[in-house]
């Protein structure tokens, strides 16, 4: 990737600095797979067309002329199997009352259980697991989707970039590039040196996950290799569907594992709502963060706890709810966590929130209406 400007990086410091580096960054530029359209032309970020979206997906999805593709391959089976359990349910099984526990576990669940661990845990390190066993417990407390790999290399690298060339969903290409960024612009680079592989590989050990040798890496352009992650899949998949089965049957069973279909399919453009379709559409007094196009939206915010905004202000906070309505069920969950033993320890910048941003603006307003009050008041008199 050319040189094509300056992007504020996240510090050490867990929260944005002054800090800028060139473009492009030593090693995130290289840790995912560039398209083949590219990510910019003549120093611009280039949005593809249709048409050359889709013959890019299609090789992404193409086994035959590469195993490399795997994990999207992967991902795309397990996503479209869901939808046979939600034709079940509605052919056989059907009520309202089902209709409404499938929504919630979709919509509320599995929204709160991805902010918990591939967002806050798995990409920010926000909170510690006190050990393994709460960590693995945390893991599988919902259906597996979406594979640690997928989600969290490709979140480091949207960070860095935020709504520049080289975001991976970057919102400004429009909502297909968004919404096959998992095929298209996700999967980590299939030619990284070892060194650089190395690096990918440790920003998923905390997770747990049992990287590939550089070996297995060079033959599957992973770092997760099929047979661990499938054996997880359909480990978890038994697991749960036993679970419903034993609390409703096959009416309920059906009803989650078909609801959680419309998860999966609709989370793969969420980056393009949360940035506001690629528009500056960030209000005053609500959307402090003025590096990114994130904007705090009501529905995602109120049912998983992505404040998009607040998260971009402070990324590695545990709590991204920090005005008394916004809602946070995620960190009400990790708060949960902590109470039974799970969490042992975590960092929250409500307070710097309060004290750098929300304060600050209030004081702003209050003075701004004051000095306006003085003049209509001043002019007045003068009549």
């Amino acid at each position: 990737m050319p040189e094509y400007g300056r992007v504020q990086v996240l510090s050490s410091l867990d929260e944005r600095r002054g800090v800028t580096i060139e473009m492009p960054s030593p090693f995130l530029e290289r840790a995912l797979r560039t398209p083949s359209y590219g990510w910019l032309r003549d120093g611009e970020l280039y949005v593809p067309t249709t048409r050359e979206i889709m013959r890019e997906w299609a090789g992404r999805l193409n086994l035959f002329s590469s195993r490399k593709v795997w994990l999207s391959v992967t991902v795309w089976t397990f996503t479209l199997l869901l939808l046979p359990f939600g034709a079940v349910f509605l052919r056989e099984y059907f009520s309202w009352k089902l209709m409404l526990a499938g929504f919630l576990y979709s919509m509320v669940w599995l929204g709160t259980h991805g902010t918990v661990y591939l967002h806050r845990f798995g990409t920010h390190r926000a909170f510690s697991f006190r050990n393994r066993y709460y960590r693995f417990v945390c893991q599988n407390l919902a259906l597996k989707i979406v594979p640690e790999e997928v989600y969290i290399v490709s979140h480091h690298v949207h960070h860095a970039y935020s709504d520049l060339p080289g975001d991976p969903y970057n919102a400004r290409a429009g909502w297909l590039y968004c919404f096959l960024a998992g095929d298209l612009h996700q999967p980590i680079n299939p030619e990284l040196s070892k060194p650089d592989y190395a690096h990918v590989a440790s920003l998923l050990k905390h997770t747990g996950l049992r990287p590939n040798s550089y070996e297995q890496y060079q033959a599957w352009g992973s770092v997760t290799h099929p047979a661990r992650l499938w054996t997880h899949y359909l480990l978890n998949w038994a697991f749960w569907y036993g679970a419903f089965y034993l609390l409703g049957g096959h009416a309920l069973a059906t009803a989650l594992f078909g609801w959680a279909a419309v998860w999966a399919i609709g989370i793969r453009a969420h980056n393009y709502d949360l940035h506001a379709g690629g528009k500056d559409r960030k209000k005053d007094g609500l959307d402090f963060d003025r590096d990114s196009l994130a904007v705090n939206r009501l529905w995602p915010g109120l049912v998983a706890g992505e404040w998009h905004n607040n998260h971009h202000l402070f990324p590695t906070s545990v709590q991204a709810g920090f005005l008394p309505w916004q809602l946070d069920s995620a960190f009400t969950f990790i708060r949960l966590y902590r109470l039974i033993g799970g969490v042992s320890s975590w960092r929250n910048f409500k307070d710097k929130f309060y004290e750098r941003h929300y304060h600050p603006h209030r004081e702003a307003e209050l003075a701004a209406r004051r000095n306006n009050g003085g003049g209509v008041a001043a002019g007045s008199d003068a009549q």
